[in-house]
């Protein structure tokens, strides 16, 4: 047996570095979050070869003094934390004191820094040759990590193609970017500038890292309950990805992949996002440092919370809300004490994790505050609507005027008024923003999946009785699940029964579905239960088989609808929850502005 023997320090810390330092882009992360706790408010970033030739990075935060750069090349020396009541509150990104040692014993690491009122700066290499030596940097700190891996070749060997490494890299960029919008970057590669990004507030950082394309469906939330906030923009469902490569959350400030969070965020968008896809999303969740424990990985990238089912119902719920907020409600208003643009500072702080607060401005290009009228509609035309649809949505929009003052125009519709209807398929309306496009049979499927959702969560809905039973020609199969699921289908607001070996009797419907299609209806919600456990079936699948309820009950396409209709649909759209999308995530309704119109034509140019 061999003996027991401690190890070198230069193994311990390389042994170490194969936890931290797993690629360039693990590097990047830690010297980033250094420049950060330093107090940078800027950080310019130079890569060669993806970060394996070289890696960069250079700060004007406060420095570090001559006397302890050697420090800060040991293992497990730091200044972050000096107890275990600062490990339990950390408030800072790095706190382990490890990172600087296990990349110096894997690569050729040089340290240079000018401690905020300094005469001088100071250079280290990162060996162990030799002492601190003069250098020339006028403030700040400047970490050069070359030659990744030249002590372990067997590692190197491990990574990827330049272009693979540098996307990882740009990958920590980013996330440490969106963090922190109050701190400008820049990312250079092989000696050309990849991304600039000046210091702004949030909104305008998201517009910068996820582009254009992300800020019309992207949904601004701020809900605090207690000393929980979370905060940011989620995309609706019509900017869902393949990919999870646009889903930043953040924990005080610090980005993480947490499952706990993921399953939340995942479950508030389950009755909009079907299939494969995955939300887009940009996250701060604010609390107490006590409440979440950051050392239980060397990446920093995972955390425990110490209340995790109430930080899952929070974070659930608050977002549930957000992405189910009416067409007509208006944007929710900044939190106390906040302008509508936000703090200036989302990022960490020290004292408090309140300080990861990155309230977003509502786009404006998602939602208009007010919109005018398309032309004069007198009362009477308001209550012919609701007398022929059946419906009081259109109240409250009686008697506005089409040339409405900007102080009366808050009280005219989101979607605008009706115009036409195109191929019996979509809904031409115009608003103050120019022309909006809905496409009705998605559009009035949500509206009735809500309206069902919300019946029989208050018992079964409403039937109405067929004056004449509907005969049906049915399978075996289908015969077998109207016996075995007769309570469910109860519960549904259908009664069905057997009329002869091969023939089903249909004798009332939900009343909300009496004008569809019964018979397509009926045969779909037969072979979806037929597919189902007898056991529970309305608490494990009841959203499912209300789905297929409202697609065969919405208005099909080619359908044509009379004006006063297709505005009576706008106005049941502007007061329903999730109205952005169908109950297959797709959107129902798309705005075409004025200026958009104007280019196609070239008006202006």
């Amino acid at each position: 047996m061999k003996a027991i023997r401690p190890l070198p320090d230069l193994l311990i810390s390389q042994i170490a570095a194969g936890e931290v330092v797993e690629r360039p882009a693990s590097v990047l992360k830690e010297l980033l979050e250094n420049a950060l706790d330093a107090g940078a408010g800027r950080i310019d970033v130079q890569l060669e070869e993806g970060g394996v030739r070289l890696l960069r990075v250079t700060d004007d935060g406060s420095g570090i003094p001559a006397d302890e750069l050697p420090l800060a090349l040991a293992r497990h020396a730091t200044s972050k934390i000096a107890s275990l009541d600062d490990l339990e509150q950390v408030a800072s990104y790095g706190f382990r004191g490890e990172a600087l040692a296990s990349i110096a014993a894997v690569a050729r690491l040089t340290l240079t820094s000018r401690q905020t009122g300094a005469t001088r700066a100071w250079r280290l290499r990162g060996d162990g040759g030799g002492s601190a030596e003069p250098a020339a940097l006028a403030a700040g700190t400047v970490v050069e990590v070359a030659d990744l891996y030249w002590s372990t070749p067997a590692r190197r060997k491990f990574l990827k193609s330049e272009a693979t490494e540098y996307g990882h890299c740009d990958e920590v960029f980013r996330r440490m970017a969106l963090g922190r919008p109050d701190v400008a970057f820049s990312i250079a590669h092989n000696g050309s500038i990849k991304r600039r990004l000046a210091a702004v507030d949030f909104a305008g950082r998201a517009a910068a890292l996820l582009g254009a394309d992300f800020f019309p469906h992207a949904r601004p939330l701020d809900v605090a309950a207690g000393p929980l906030r979370l905060h940011g923009l989620a995309a609706l469902p019509a900017y869902s990805r393949s990919g999870r490569d646009e889903q930043f959350f953040f924990v005080n400030g610090r980005f993480v992949r947490d499952k706990l969070l993921t399953h939340a965020v995942r479950q508030a968008y389950d009755d909009i996002l079907h299939g494969a896809r995955h939300p887009a999303y940009v996250l701060f969740l604010a609390l107490d440092p006590a409440g979440v424990d950051v050392n239980v990985h060397p990446a920093k990238t995972e955390v425990r919370f110490r209340d995790s089912r109430g930080i899952h119902q929070f974070v659930f719920h608050a977002l549930q809300r957000t992405l189910a907020t009416p067409l007509g409600a208006p944007p929710a208003p900044a939190a106390p004490g906040e302008s509508a643009g936000g703090p200036v500072n989302p990022g960490m702080s020290a004292a408090s994790a309140a300080a990861a607060s990155g309230a977003s401005p509502t786009p404006p290009t998602w939602r208009q505050s007010a919109f005018a009228a398309a032309e004069p509609r007198p009362a009477a035309y308001y209550d012919f609507v609701r007398a022929a649809v059946g419906t009081p949505d259109t109240a409250g929009v009686a008697g506005t005027q089409g040339n409405a003052s900007p102080a009366e125009e808050g009280n005219a519709p989101f979607l605008g008024y009706a115009l036409a209807q195109l191929h019996g398929i979509y809904v031409l309306a115009q608003n103050a923003a120019g022309l909006v496009l809905v496409d009705m049979h998605a559009a009035h499927e949500r509206i009735l999946y809500e309206r069902l959702k919300t019946a029989v969560d208050a018992g079964p809905p409403p039937a109405q009785t067929l004056l004449v039973p509907l005969l049906l020609q049915a399978s075996d199969k289908e015969l077998a699940a109207a016996a075995e699921h007769a309570d469910t289908l109860g519960q549904l607001g259908f009664e069905m029964a057997p009329a002869g070996p091969r023939e089903l009797a249909v004798r009332a419907v939900p009343a909300l579905l009496a004008g569809g299609h019964i018979a397509e209806l009926v045969r779909s919600l037969l072979a979806e239960l037929a597919e189902q456990p007898a056991s529970r079936v309305i608490e494990a699948h009841r959203n499912e088989l209300l789905a297929t309820m409202a697609c065969h009950g919405a208005v099909r396409a080619h359908r044509q609808l009379t004006v006063p209709e297709m505005n009576a649909l706008l106005r049941q759209m502007e007061d329903t929850e999730r109205a952005d999308q169908c109950n297959h995530g797709r959107p129902t309704w798309r705005q075409l502005s004025l200026a958009e119109l104007d280019r196609l034509f070239l008006r202006g140019q």
